[in-house]
């Protein structure tokens, strides 16, 4: 009985030391005191805020949405005026904060390319020029980029009286350093045609590309996609138009006074908001694009060459595709900077996210954390669903292992 009893001590013993040297049960038990300790720290944290904010007399919560704004914004893109609500405030900073971002993304990645494969010319001098354009703007730091634009070259213009134009006289566009302003063309009845017959346009446009694609499959006869996607796209809505009766009314910018009336104007903060965010983060886009087309083996274009190909349909059809594996992961994170970048518009006035929310908006209710929660928030969203897409984008573009 006492050998059985002995037998069975050990036995435990045994279990009790394989569980402890058991790996999986080992990272459980880590797993679940890191996760007790994170939550004591959020506790503690939450716990410490609330009892800050009740000492100090600030309400929590997000009431404060709905109270008047009380102050006005340079730029909108939605209807505002100091009678909007904080909420309304809050939109119109958000969505300056996507207008800019988008359009940086969209001229850096044009302006990257372009870049990066002069860096690959065989033109010595566009070669150089490239090199030193990539090596001047990824070295000074983006602030001062900024300020340079905003400061040193949009500041400094002549203001509206003297730029040499007369009193009431209509101008096409002019720069001043009020800012550049351009035609606004005022919808009238009937226009709504005219838009939907720009995405019916780009769904064409669309469509055709993927019967062209599928049509290149199976038959290896290529299709202008291009071209013919661009006819659709500027015949139709131009057709559309004059069908309607040119349902639109063209209002001119013209010298009124000491300012310029009329028109559409783009501030100066924009314009250096935009400039320093695209050439900024074209220069790394352009180091991308020549490490990816150089990760392409040589081997490639020679084959391309001995089965008659051309040169530029070697670099659109053989090239470039397989670059993109190389080149998209990286680009994402450039696209992300420059997102988050963008909130350095408040060092030069751009009523952005940082600026109209962070900034005033904080300033006037003193709803620090509630503010703050908020605006990192938004921008993690923004990354994560411009992350989100770009995986989308590399699995389509991946090439197909056969």
């Amino acid at each position: 009985m006492a050998h059985t009893d002995g037998v069975a001590d050990d036995t435990e013993d045994s279990g009790r030391a394989s569980l402890l040297y058991d790996p999986k049960a080992r990272g459980l038990f880590f797993q679940v005191i890191l996760i007790i300790v994170v939550a004591y720290l959020v506790y503690s944290g939450i716990s410490n805020a609330a009892g800050n904010l009740a000492r100090a007399g600030i309400a929590s919560g997000f009431d404060f949405f709905g109270e008047r704004a009380g102050f006005d914004i340079g730029q909108t893109l939605i209807h505002y005026t100091n009678d909007s609500s904080y909420f309304r405030a809050f939109l119109v900073g958000l969505l300056n904060t996507l207008m800019v971002s988008a359009l940086g993304i969209l001229l850096a990645t044009v302006i990257g390319f372009i870049v990066g494969l002069s860096r690959l010319s065989h033109n010595y001098l566009i070669r150089k020029l490239a090199l030193v354009y990539i090596e001047t703007l990824r070295n000074i730091p983006l602030l001062l980029q900024l300020l340079f634009w905003y400061k040193a070259v949009l500041a400094v213009l002549p203001n509206p009286r003297e730029t040499g134009l007369e009193q009431g006289t209509t101008v096409l566009w002019t720069l001043n350093n009020r800012g550049l302003y351009i035609p606004r063309f005022i919808p009238e009845s009937g226009a709504s045609a005219v838009f939907i017959a720009v995405i019916i346009a780009i769904a064409l446009w669309v469509v055709i590309g993927m019967w062209a694609g599928k049509r290149q499959m199976k038959t290896g006869q290529q299709f202008p996609t291009f071209l013919t996607g661009l006819g659709i796209l500027i015949v139709l809505p131009l057709l559309t138009f004059f069908l309607t009766g040119m349902p639109f009314d063209v209002e001119f910018s013209s010298l009124q006074g000491f300012n310029m009336s009329g028109g559409t104007v783009i501030r100066p903060e924009f314009i250096a908001l935009l400039l320093g965010l695209s050439l900024y983060t074209a220069s790394f886009i352009a180091e991308i694009v020549r490490a990816g087309i150089l990760a392409v083996a040589k081997g490639q274009t020679e084959a391309a060459y001995a089965l008659g190909l051309r040169p530029n349909h070697t670099s659109r059809l053989v090239i470039v595709p397989q670059a993109m594996r190389v080149i998209i992961p990286p680009l994402t994170s450039q696209y992300l900077n420059l997102t988050k970048n963008s909130s350095l518009a408040v060092a030069i006035g751009y009523p952005d996210l940082v600026a109209v929310f962070g900034g005033t908006v904080l300033n006037q209710t003193g709803q620090a954390v509630e503010v703050i929660t908020i605006t990192m928030l938004v921008y993690l969203f923004i990354s994560l669903l411009t992350s989100a897409f770009m995986n989308w984008f590399n699995a389509r573009v991946a090439l197909v292992e056969r």
